[in-house]
């Protein structure tokens, strides 16, 4: 039926969960309530007579609501996908799948299309409220059309692309931090032929145009511009061109899948070193140094290396005094394809090194920003999925429930993830640091801001990580852990840059603003509480969940008005207090957080 029976069975099974209709509420009263603030900040309570006042607020709002929609549809479509397949690895249950009758057709598309029901299922109920911003005028009816189109397609390509990757590759973190690479590096080519990086026109058209048809997200950007004549049902050319663009790359990815699908998997590192190098014996399981050392001893005068190599075996790595930390760090606990991500993110940054260093003139705030912001941002992403992912995979292989039972202390275990994962991910807490540096060096920046801009990275960081290792300890679901520790990132990022832009977009004074912007402020509160302390409630998370909003509109209005100590103390006090708020019940706690106790010690 349809493409399958996983598809059938999601299609049937995701309607009696209560999650359905509480995320298509919550992205439709999101939207409803953006708008409600977006007029409240334009109109304040006055009555508005003229018609052409409504037009121009259904324009502006729709040119809200477009980007952010389409920015939340495509990231989590991605992730959604790839997630849905990398759980099925981790749980071992994917290999019981190619143990079936399905073909492979039947395996790949069926996954795809039960892992994007949710996100297609909260764009089709974000299409009424773009609808309705059409009713006020200012925004024509194909407009909407073309953004509900392209939406959709750009979200089958994008979940195709995490689908394929994570077919492809076995560990968690490589899926999901490579998906998101490739999401951002597919994004940022749109963004140099927008911007002429390579020529103003070919065949004919314009850069524009080729952008909005190599990028979803820059076709959901042409949607915004009005249509220029030509019949009142017809989309514009550049929209048709995404939407053939997103369909070919879906098509493609997914026809590479089915092609592969059975080569891939099982993958051979599921039962690594199953033969010895060329000229060393095989080490038994159970082989035992301290056994080999006693018979060196007697056998041997020529040293522990020397008897050793002469038994044909190799030493074995001592462990250090934290085994949890050893593993992370002095492993391939994540596979070695994570250096191909380290490889991709630093080529991301070249870009805005050169932005900074190329020249001889002094590099604006503007361009600063511009190179600073997108590679903090997508390194806070990854910090956080490595984080995650670290518990996460845990859960999934079986293996934390080994670790609680061992006499591993929660200071050996919270402070082995978090420097694991800190190392595992070094080069993206590593870079914005860099470019703070090369900003100081061009003299575009003082040395006490790129100091303060410096710690305050540095504090955003352990709060990426700490995020992550709390949501992967409380929530036991691996994709459910991942989208709430990566929406809660999203949001504080997103959300708090939505606010202000509603706040610079429309005018009027400063008690027509307050009203709305603190309902913003407080409805991300309870969306951070909901996520961070409803499963463990703790008074300072509560704390915390209120704050980081308000805290985060501070620091950001305080960057961009050049008060970097303001920015420091603002980043310092909320997301350090908020670090702290996860990290004393870690550790202090660890037994009723991890599930160490039972139901009577519970009670």
């Amino acid at each position: 039926m349809l493409v399958g029976p996983v598809f059938t069975r999601e299609l049937v099974t995701l309607p009696r969960r209560s999650r359905l209709y509480v995320a298509r509420a919550a992205s439709a009263a999101a939207l409803l309530v953006l708008l409600s603030t977006a007029w409240q900040v334009l109109a304040g309570m006055q009555i508005v007579r003229n018609v052409g006042d409504f037009a121009r607020f259904g324009s502006l709002a729709f040119r809200l609501l477009v980007p952010l929609q389409a920015a939340a549809a495509l990231f989590f479509a991605a992730l959604a996908a790839a997630a849905a397949v990398a759980q099925e690895k981790d749980r071992r249950t994917f290999d019981l799948l190619l143990l079936t009758n399905l073909n492979n057709c039947e395996l790949v598309l069926g996954k795809l299309a039960a892992s994007l029901l949710g996100v297609v299922n909260g764009v089709l109920a974000v299409a009424p409220v773009l609808a309705l911003t059409g009713l006020m005028g200012g925004v024509d009816g194909r407009q909407v059309v073309g953004v509900v189109l392209v939406t959709l397609l750009g979200v089958l390509a994008a979940g195709s692309i995490g689908s394929t990757l994570a077919l492809w590759r076995e560990r968690t973190y490589q899926t999901l931090a490579l998906t998101g690479l490739v999401i951002v590096v597919w994004t940022g080519t749109g963004e140099l032929i927008a911007r002429g990086f390579f020529g103003d026109a070919w065949g004919g058209r314009t850069a524009g145009f080729w952008a909005a048809a190599a990028s979803p997200w820059h076709a959901a950007l042409a949607t915004l511009r009005p249509p220029r004549g030509g019949p009142s049902w017809g989309l514009d050319p550049s929209i048709i061109a995404a939407m053939l663009t997103s369909l070919g790359v879906a098509v493609a990815t997914n026809g590479v899948a089915v092609w592969r699908v059975r080569k891939w998997n099982p993958s051979r590192e599921i039962m690594p070193r199953q033969a010895a190098p060329a000229g060393e014996a095989t080490v038994p399981h159970a082989w035992s140094l301290s056994a080999v050392r006693s018979s060196e001893h007697a056998t041997d005068t020529k040293g522990p290396a020397t008897a050793v190599a002469g038994r044909g075996l190799r030493r074995s790595r001592v462990v250090g005094d934290n085994p949890v930390l050893w593993r992370e760090t002095m492993t391939w606990a994540y596979g070695r394809k994570v250096l191909l991500i380290r490889a991709v993110f630093l080529a991301l940054c070249l870009p805005a090194v050169a932005t900074i260093v190329r020249g001889n003139e002094r590099p604006s705030a503007a361009e600063i920003t511009a190179a600073f912001v997108p590679i903090a941002v997508i390194g806070a992403l990854l910090l956080n999925l490595q984080a995650v992912t670290a518990v996460t995979a845990e859960r999934d292989a079986r293996a934390l429930d080994l670790l609680l039972v061992t006499d591993l202390t929660p200071h050996e275990f919270v402070f082995g993830k978090l420097l694991g994962s800190l190392y595992n991910s070094k080069e993206m807490a590593v870079a914005p640091l860099v470019l703070a540096a090369a900003a100081w060096w061009r003299g575009a920046v003082g040395g006490e801001t790129a100091l303060f801009l410096a710690l305050g990275w540095l504090f955003v960081v352990a709060f990426a990580l700490m995020l992550g290792l709390h949501v992967g300890m409380n929530y036991e679901v691996s994709r459910t852990a991942v989208g709430v520790s990566l929406a809660t990132v999203f949001f504080l990022i997103v959300g708090v840059g939505v606010s202000m832009r509603i706040m610079t977009a429309f005018s009027g004074s400063f008690q027509a603003q307050l009203q709305p912007f603190l309902a913003t402020i407080v409805g991300g509160g309870v969306g951070l509480y909901a996520a961070l302390a409803l499963r463990n409630p703790s008074p300072a998370i509560t704390l915390a969940s209120f704050a980081l909003p308000l805290a985060t509109f501070y620091a950001i209005t305080s960057y961009l008005l050049e008060a970097s100590l303001a920015t420091l103390l603002a980043v310092s006090g909320a997301y350090g207090f908020a670090t702290a708020a996860m990290l004393i019940p870690a550790l202090y706690e660890f037994d009723i957080v991890a599930g160490r106790t039972t139901g009577e010690e519970r009670e």
